[in-house]
């Protein structure tokens, strides 16, 4: 079966990223594209611009991209996911969201349609990074006395988060293996006179500057030595890549709220 793949905010660096796995992918086909009321692209090809011409169809209406796909795929904004995800429900439609930056009510509401349709809800959709994170669990309960645990990330000059999602993720992990809340245990910023470092909190660094795609780096500091897992991805391909594994997985899913984990089959 050819997955028929609708791609939303396909005048993006994420939606450029997935038109050309789609594009690669024997087992893909694009069914249409969404971009924002008064894209230059509504009408066209969204392939074309980039060399890999599709037959399909951009649209700024999610209702009519959605005629005939197997799957949506979105790395956007929070609100503009909101719209997709209302779409999706009315027309049970599978979706996979890339996107960052919700907070807790955008996160239950995702939560609310996954009752209704399948949804693999990410902060990154990285193999690698999803590997990243699962040693990171492991790593925790093995180093979880007498070693500091910081987080550093760095993205390009656009984004416009911080803590990166995947950087959160890592710190949800890391948290849930040591039973921890990572809510009252992080440190996002440190200046001035800030006393000696509690044991018990997880740090956050956040770099911002040029083209750097991302890199995530998990710091055990202890006495005499560091351990540290890192990921670098120097194409949003992989993004792109891990995207199409989920939305393929999805496939014949009954409806829920998946994650990468599950994709992956990492728990």
């Amino acid at each position: 079966m050819i997955l028929r793949a609708a791609i939303a905010g396909v005048s993006g660096r994420m939606g450029h990223a997935l038109l050309e796995a789609v594009a690669a992918d024997p087992g893909c086909a694009l069914c249409s594209a969404i971009d924002r009321p008064g894209s230059p692209l509504v009408g066209q090809d969204p392939g074309a611009a980039y060399g890999v011409p599709s037959g399909a169809q951009v649209t700024d209406q999610p209702a009519v991209a959605l005629q005939g796909a197997n799957v949506l795929i979105d790395f956007t904004r929070p609100e503009a996911t909101f719209g997709y995800l209302d779409a999706c429900v009315a027309a049970g439609v599978p979706l996979v969201i890339g996107t960052t930056g919700f907070d807790e009510a955008g996160k239950a509401r995702i939560t609310a349609a996954a009752q209704r349709i399948p949804v693999v809800f990410a902060p990154n959709m990285s193999v690698g990074v999803n590997l990243l994170m699962k040693l990171a669990e492991l790593a925790a309960q093995v180093l979880e006395d007498g070693y500091d645990i910081e987080i550093i990330e760095a993205h390009h000059r656009h984004k416009v988060d911080a803590p990166s999602g995947t950087a959160l993720g890592l710190g949800q992990a890391v948290a849930r293996a040591l039973d921890r809340d990572l809510s009252s245990c992080a440190v996002y910023g440190r200046e001035g006179v800030t006393g000696e470092r509690d044991p018990k909190t997880i740090g956050f660094a956040t770099v911002r500057g040029g083209d750097i795609v991302g890199d995530h780096t998990l710091l055990f500091a202890g006495i005499g030595e560091r351990v540290e897992l890192t990921h670098k991805a120097s194409s949003r391909a992989t993004f792109a890549q891990g995207a199409l594994r989920a939305a393929k997985w999805l496939q014949g899913r009954a409806p829920g709220l998946y994650d990468m984990r599950d994709v992956l089959n990492l728990h």
